[in-house]
């Protein structure tokens, strides 16, 4: 696995680099926002690890300027604990996030979560390819049609968000339940992780009209393609 780190702390970086190594990872170090944006456009990644706080540009930015321009899985490191710090880089793009000081475990443990939900099996020839009213989604070609339309400006956790709906139509889920089947692991965040990520989701699929997915006030969400006034 080829890891960018975007941190200006040289010890967490020097400790980073010796749990890469055990795990046969790749990782490119630079301690700058700006370096870090030049070299993600230099080279291929399968994973961005970013600091919150950086000189030239700091990471909620660069976040932002990366993923305007591709979905390669960003998890961010920030000294910042409060909620809204954290939405912000979730609203950003990122897909996870780990507050310092951290366990190298536990991060390694996110980086491996994230991109077994990003990776494809390029082995398989035919993807099968759910359809529903609007949309068409394949999960090993990672690819989502809407009106035929190829959606390319998702998210990894947009994407698989946006299949476990399509593959669950007008099922009722909590927070709780979409945290578990969609993140797959124990997240030491809040609830609102999956509000931020579902609030980014409607903007890209949907409209005031018709949002696909809808709020179910005092339980959760739920897909549904119908013309049925929800409340969004």
């Amino acid at each position: 696995m080829n890891l960018l780190v975007v941190e200006d702390n040289e010890s967490v970086c020097t400790m980073l680099e010796m749990f890469f190594m055990k795990e046969g990872y790749k990782g490119t170090f630079v301690h700058d926002g700006q370096s870090g944006f030049e070299a993600f456009n230099k080279g291929e990644w399968d994973l961005i690890i970013l600091d919150w706080m950086l000189p030239a540009m700091d990471g909620v930015t660069l976040c932002r300027k990366i993923r305007d321009i591709s979905s390669v899985p960003i998890i961010m490191l920030t000294a910042k604990d409060s909620e809204s710090d954290q939405v912000l880089g979730l609203e950003m793009g990122a897909d996870d996030y780990v507050t310092k000081p951290f366990s190298p475990l536990t991060l390694m443990a996110r980086i491996k979560a994230v991109s077994r939900r990003f990776q494809s099996d390029t082995t398989e020839k035919d993807h099968h390819f759910t359809t529903s009213h609007f949309f068409k989604i394949s999960k090993e070609a990672r690819e989502v049609y809407f009106k035929d339309e190829l959606l390319s400006n998702l998210t990894p956790k947009e994407f698989d968000l946006l299949y476990y709906f399509i593959t669950h139509p007008k099922q009722v889920f909590s927070r709780e339940q979409l945290l578990d089947k969609v993140w797959g692991y124990q997240f030491y965040g809040d609830e609102r992780t999956v509000d931020v990520h579902i609030k980014r989701l409607r903007k890209k699929i949907g409209s005031a009209d018709q949002p696909f997915i809808h709020t179910v006030w005092g339980v959760g969400y739920k897909f549904d393609e119908s013309t049925d006034t929800y409340e969004k």
